[in-house]
């Protein structure tokens, strides 16, 4: 059997020292915004899309990626980290379909989301410092990620 993969990217937005993550309803968890990029996109702007339709919010990347001269090239922002998640996995233990996630940090200067309309409410997202996310239930990775993101916004901002 063959795994079917997709290129996704999320963007945890953070602002004043927190980040933003919503309720998932079919996975059951919290998320930062993000999705699947689309045919025509690179990574960081599916990414970025994402983060404007599900919050309505305009983010500014925050990434280390050094500017290279290149002629025939250009240089893209660096991922803070490229993960792969096994999203159907089926009784037998094959994995029929995954994730290859693209991860950025970016600033936004409100908290105010306004998602569009098609996306899922305000209501179902909530902005979490460093200290909530510790003191959460929320999935380690989303935790060590969402605290890496506020500690790298803080210190390149």
């Amino acid at each position: 059997m063959e795994t079917t993969r997709h290129v996704t990217a999320t963007i945890y937005i953070v602002n004043d020292g927190a980040t933003a993550l919503h309720w998932h309803d079919r996975l059951g968890i919290r998320v930062p915004p993000g999705g699947h990029v689309d045919r025509d996109e690179l990574p960081h702007t599916g990414g970025l899309r994402e983060v404007r339709e599900e919050t309505g919010l305009e983010p500014t990347l925050v990434h280390g990626t050094e500017e290279i001269d290149a002629p025939a090239g250009q240089v893209l922002p660096r991922p803070a980290h490229v993960m792969l998640y096994d999203i159907n996995v089926h009784s037998n233990g094959h994995v029929g379909h995954q994730h290859i996630d693209h991860i950025y940090y970016a600033r936004v200067e409100s908290r105010e989301i306004d998602p569009a309309p098609n996306e899922a409410g305000p209501e179902v997202w909530n902005w979490f410092r460093k200290e909530e996310l510790r003191a959460s239930d929320i999935e380690s990775d989303t935790v060590t990620i969402g605290i890496e993101a506020i500690e790298t916004v803080e210190r390149l901002a």
